[in-house]
């Protein structure tokens, strides 16, 4: 599995970020992919978060019975549900959410293990460094094959 705390890891999906155009089309979901780009924003606003982030009462239902699956090899399916807050149903300005998330991914990387994920994930609970910088990539990996790159 790919660690987006590697070096050819980041510089890997960076070279897929920058294939996205504002005509880049999905192969499944619902999402355009302005709505993607600021969908994978706020997932990123977890593991760079400089508070404690309230726990989901979502992580006492499911949550520790799927955590395992947000760092494992396992590719994740089509159609997966979303979290509500992550969720993005109006219009985006594609330039501004690809700029936006290529400054996260990058803090992400630059901050590296010991600076980002301080803190438990609100619904899956506590990450190692390496679940952190594998479930990062895996999200990202997971948006990213959505739109063909």
């Amino acid at each position: 599995m790919e660690n987006l705390y590697q070096k050819q890891t980041f510089d890997s999906v960076i070279g897929r970020l920058s294939k996205l155009t504002p005509s880049s089309q999905r192969l499944w979901g619902k999402m355009e992919v302005a709505q993607m780009l600021a969908h994978c924003k706020e997932a990123f606003k977890v593991p760079l978060a400089k508070k404690h982030m309230k726990r989901s009462p979502m992580f006492y239902l499911f949550g520790w019975m799927v955590k395992a699956k947000l760092y494992n090899d396992e590719i994740w399916k089509q159609g997966l549900p979303t979290a509500p807050n992550f969720i993005i149903k109006d219009q985006r300005n594609f330039e501004e959410e690809k700029e936006g998330l290529l400054k996260l991914v990058n803090e992400f990387y630059t901050l590296g293990p010991q600076g980002s994920g301080l803190y438990p994930h609100p619904v899956f609970g506590k990450f190692t460094p390496e679940q952190w910088g594998k479930a990062m990539y895996k999200h990202l990996d997971h948006h990213l094959r959505q739109f063909g790159v």
